[in-house]
């Protein structure tokens, strides 16, 4: 089985979205995953903000890598975030992923996003795994 440094780059090498957020990582080990991104000018929305997408997106690949990273396959069956602050263009987040349980089939995770600049939360999300049969080989 691989450990989960392997694991993040055989799903960052195929994961173009998280390429094109410019999603890097600070640290992965079993059941954390932290990563970071810095909010571009073609992120915003119309109100000169982060678009929720993207704050969302962060997470949700925080949420993969950390998932996948005990060697099993696991997708996403339910998510959900909440925005708590405004970001701005040049905003640096960062987002921790942690596993709070882990059962046969499913695995249960939070992730919180933060400024690095402020060290502010400015989003939390949940998400809820399902864990396959099927080993990162």
């Amino acid at each position: 089985m691989l450990n989960a440094n392997e694991i993040f780059t055989r799903m960052y090498t195929n994961d173009a979205f998280s390429k094109w957020l410019g999603i890097t990582l600070h640290k992965i080990e079993p059941g954390f995953c932290s990563l970071a991104l810095t909010v571009r000018p073609d992120m915003l929305n119309g109100f000169g903000i982060a678009h929720g997408g993207i704050s969302y997106a962060l997470a949700d690949s925080a949420l993969a890598f950390a998932a996948n990273s005990k060697g099993q396959h696991a997708v996403s069956i339910e998510t959900s975030i909440s925005h708590l602050e405004k970001i701005k263009s040049g905003t640096k987040l960062i987002a921790e992923a942690h596993e709070l349980n882990r059962n046969e089939k499913l695995a249960h995770y939070t992730v919180r996003i933060w400024s690095e600049d402020s060290k502010n939360t400015v989003a939390l999300f949940k998400g809820i795994v399902y864990l396959s049969s099927k080993n990162w080989e």
